[in-house]
């Protein structure tokens, strides 16, 4: 991906150390070339700090910081079974995505991220307390608005402590449907999501 793109959807450390970046109000975009194989950053997370699972005032937090690896684990169910006559049945049952998040270092000036985590953690919260949106954004083309995705999932901490060098919360998100399909547009670092009719 362009170095450009990365400046524009920068993780959110860099966003909290370089405010003057935010005075720009156009949206953002990537420069006019061809694309090329996409970068891992090109593939963006973001998860609902408000812990709500409607779009009507979301505070997004940009995945990545201290993150050097994270996928998404579509876990496919498909069933295969074979009869006497050898006829092969496949039984398609879906998937269960779930995402993990290893190493999120706990750091109060993330945020409601960090400030949702320790609640979580340490109060053992559980069901719809947990339960909030995150925003997946497909960045394949030189100019928004972005291909995205909304999902509810529930997230959960793993463990909290670890080795030396930090504290930390591993968390697991774990979807729930309600998928809802859009695009995004990208200014000032902040996603907006609308959804497709």
């Amino acid at each position: 991906m362009p170095e450009d793109e990365n400046e524009v959807l920068d993780n959110n450390e860099n966003e909290d150390n370089d405010n003057t970046n935010d005075n720009n109000e156009e949206e953002d975009t990537m420069p006019d070339t061809p694309m090329g194989k996409l970068q891992r950053s090109a593939l963006v997370h973001y998860v609902n700090t408000a812990f709500e699972t409607t779009l009507t005032s979301p505070d997004w937090y940009r995945i990545g910081k201290n993150v050097e690896d994270m996928s998404v684990e579509l876990n496919p169910d498909v069933e295969a079974t074979k009869n006497i006559l050898d006829e092969t049945a496949v039984e398609d049952k879906g998937y269960a995505p779930s995402v993990d998040v290893e190493t999120y270092y706990a750091d109060p000036s993330d945020g409601d991220i960090y400030t949702e985590l320790k609640d979580i953690a340490m109060n053992r919260k559980t069901g719809d307390d947990c339960k909030t949106l995150i925003l997946e954004v497909l960045i394949d083309k030189t100019t928004g608005p972005y291909d995205a995705w909304v999902e509810e999932v529930i997230l959960k901490p793993k463990s909290y402590g670890g080795a030396t060098g930090g504290v930390r919360i591993p968390y697991t998100m774990t979807f729930c449907g309600n998928r809802k399909v859009g695009t995004v547009t990208i200014a000032n670092k902040v996603p907006t999501f609308t959804e497709t009719t």
